[in-house]
């Protein structure tokens, strides 16, 4: 289901909803009178996606629409409703637990809802929809309704091939990159749903402070009809910065009770009775970080049934909240998709982007632009310095030269960059690299591009909506555009007997972004190690990092996240099946999704006894699953993938405008490359914009420019393969 039919849907089942009879005195609250905003398309968008965990009623027959404990008199309603009307079930109760660790927030919500829409004589199928935060993943999901009970796990995607034609979009994925739904069948009339559903996302940190964003707003027509009784809402809030400094809370959007405060931690409740359920987002910010650039380092012991059985260590570092500390002169080149995907508003949201950031640049720095499609087209041979006349002769280029046309071809455009940027000495070298495409390669950008952003020491990021394009590239870009510290060293490191870094380049250190690398390692680290890199003034700054071994923060879980992220990343470009499997390995065993595994649903009959132990549902081999699947007592659902997906070569050589949905994968000239991901549907036909600055280690060396060329090579000779195979 696409977001559009979504919000028709829900705006269809409001108004079926509105045949209930509550009885004298007993009816839901008066509905608003709209304003002429309120009735715009925008609006309608903003206000019926949901901003909470929310259950609905999913309703073809309106027929059964009826008030089950006061049956009235309905006037009968012919045919049946294509797409099916989304009723939002009235909640019962709801209660959310947030653990922040570092600069990741564990967040779990459970709530209780009611099928408060249909005749206590029939069912309906209901769909959860849970709005998750930045970079989130879902972790888990258990469902208990009368009779059943539903909970999810992780399987290897080579398991699944006989399930495959069961994983309908309709059994539940995302609908929107940060709105996971989950299909709940046949639940009674008048019946209670409870749904727990945990996932994590990441914290911003600005300024020297972390914020926290759940979205925890419900509409007025969940609350139950009748009279007004007060609920009780709960929300505990728990903060672990692991750093065994003071943490010092900055903002709270709802009252809460501080309840523990430790050195380095604090929790806080919030519980209260309420005829309305919470209008407002939960939001949560706090300090712990000096003014100076400072860091530690966390060591972890792996648990028993961990499969790697080195220790795991995450060093990090602070910026610090000194606003004043000089950042590194830039030389950036701004490398530009215009091919035919691009067309409309991608291509002005960029522009846009564009425009703001050459606005940021600083009269020393010094730019260029290179748009690309099938052709090239620079602004200057050269790179310039910043003034403002230049940067008004490349916003006149801007408007004159990005028309979209043309397929996708990003290596001669990127070898260009590579030796415009050849010369670079005291200043941060960064190619800007914008794209909705293939690149001409078999995988979707978002790999490619997070592959060029290891290898140059660079970040990367992805707009999966064409509204969210421009803030995404400015937001990258002044990140990029602030480095404190460049060429970062941790010498311990090569004194282990092993050790395993992700990203294996450490990134220069942003003002505004905290830095974390993590891995494995054997051997012994002393208590302190130091680390050092490059001062914008060239001078060499050295910060000594504590060595905590941590027991009570879920360091795994917390590294875990960007580590598979790197390393499919790595086993899409080596093709390693080693790596796959060790990829599958992390995530089933911390519950985050990848593209190498599925997440599935098994539906539990209470009312059987079951013939399948605990373990065996836990330990979902190949066989155990065949089990599983032809149990009488159990059924299992195979939900679409919940990763990003490899891409779409099709849809980037037909020009196909980015979006969010399903397409069909390449033809079969390319399956013999993407052998290890046929069976991960992408949802995606192509990110509606990806990003990358390469930033590579205070100066482009040899290495980093032969690697980068390795990479679109290869690239290059997949796409030769693919779209020239005959067989």
């Amino acid at each position: 289901m696409a977001e559009e039919e979504f919000v028709k849907s829900v705006e269809d089942g409001l108004k079926l909803a509105k045949r209930i009879y509550f009885g004298k005195d007993r009816s839901a609250l008066p509905p608003k009178v709209l304003s002429a905003m309120e009735r715009s398309q925008s609006y309608r968008r903003l206000h019926l996606i949901p901003t909470a965990p929310m259950v609905y009623a999913v309703i073809s027959d309106p027929t059964i629409v009826d008030n089950p404990d006061l049956p009235s008199y309905q006037p009968h309603v012919h045919g049946r409703i294509d797409p099916p009307a989304l009723i939002p079930l009235q909640m019962n109760g709801i209660e959310m637990s947030v653990d922040c660790c570092l600069d990741t927030a564990f967040v779990t919500v459970t709530g209780s809802w009611r099928v408060h829409c249909v005749m206590a004589s029939r069912s309906c199928d209901c769909r959860l929809a849970v709005p998750v935060g930045e970079q989130g993943s879902i972790l888990g999901v258990e469902v208990d309704v009368a009779r059943r009970s539903y909970s999810s796990q992780l399987i290897a995607v080579e398991e699944t091939p006989e399930m495959e034609k069961s994983a309908k979009p309709e059994n539940g994925g995302f609908l929107t990159p940060q709105i996971f739904t989950l299909a709940i069948p046949q639940v009674d009339g008048g019946s209670n749903i409870t749904v727990k559903v945990s996932w994590s996302q990441k914290l911003s940190y600005d300024a020297g402070q972390f914020s926290l964003a759940v979205q925890f707003s419900f509409p007025d027509y969940v609350t139950p009809a009748g009279k007004r009784i007060p609920k009780r809402e709960k929300i505990q809030l728990n903060v672990n910065s692991g750093t065994g400094t003071e943490v010092l809370c900055r903002e709270a959007s709802h009252p809460f009770k501080e309840i523990r405060r430790l050195v380095g931690q604090l929790g806080f409740l919030y519980e209260a009775d309420v005829i309305t359920w919470s209008e407002n987002d939960l939001k949560f910010s706090y300090a712990v970080s000096s003014n100076d650039i400072s860091g530690g380092v966390f060591l972890q012991a792996p648990s028993p049934l961990d499969f790697d059985q080195r220790e795991i260590f995450c060093f990090y570092l602070f910026p610090g909240s000194d606003q004043r500390r000089k950042v590194f002169r830039k030389e950036v080149i701004f490398l530009v998709d215009t091919s035919e995907s691009m067309k409309g508003k991608p291509l002005e949201s960029v522009k846009n982007a564009l425009f703001a950031s050459l606005s940021m640049l600083n009269p020393e720095d010094a730019f260029g632009i290179i748009a690309f499609s099938g052709e090239t087209n620079s602004l200057s041979s050269s790179l310039v310095l910043a003034t403002k006349e230049n940067i008004d002769n490349a916003t006149d280029w801007i408007s004159s030269n990005f028309i979209a046309g043309g397929l996708t071809d990003i290596l001669q455009p990127l070898n260009q960059a590579i030796e415009m940027l050849s010369d670079s000495s005291g200043s941060v070298p960064i190619i800007f690299v914008i794209t909705d495409g293939a690149v001409e390669g078999t995988y979707c950008n978002h790999y490619f591009l997070q592959m060029l952003a290891l290898i140059g020491r660079g970040y990367c990021d992805a707009a999966y909506d064409v509204d969210s394009i421009e803030t995404r590239v400015k937001r990258l870009f002044t990140a990029a555009s602030s480095v404190v510290l460049a060429d970062i060293i941790v010498d311990s490191f090569e004194q282990l007997d092993a050790v395993e870094v992700y990203p294996s380049q450490i990134p220069d250190l942003l003002s505004g972004c905290l830095l974390t690398v993590s891995g494995r390692c054997q051997g012994s680290l002393p208590s302190s190690i130091k680390a050092r890199g490059t001062l914008a003034d060239r001078s060499t700054f050295t910060v000594d990092l504590k060595v905590q071994k941590t027991k009570d923060l879920p360091l795994d879980k917390v590294v875990a996240k960007r580590q598979i992220d790197l390393l499919t990343a790595q086993a899409w470009f080596s093709q390693s099946k080693e790596i796959e499997e060790k990829v599958v390995k992390m995530s089933i065993q911390m519950g985050i999704s990848s593209e190498y595994t599925r997440m599935i649903i098994v539906q539990t009959d209470k009312t059987k006894p079951s013939s399948q132990s605990a373990a065996a549902l836990q330990d979902l081999s190949k066989a155990n699953l065949q089990k599983l699947v032809s149990s009488k007592e159990r059924k299992v659902f195979l939900l679409k993938s919940l990763g990003i997906g490899f891409g779409n070569l099709t849809a980037t050589l037909d020009g196909i405008p980015p979006g969010f949905g399903e397409h069909e994968s390449s033809e079969a000239a390319g399956e013999a490359l993407v052998k290890a991901a046929s069976d991960c549907c992408s949802r995606l036909a192509d990110c509606c914009c990806c990003m990358c600055c390469i930033q590579a280690c205070s100066k482009l060396n040899n290495q980093c420019s032969i690697a980068l060329v390795q990479l679109c090579s290869a690239l290059s000779f997949l796409a030769c393969f693919s779209c020239c195979s005959d067989d």
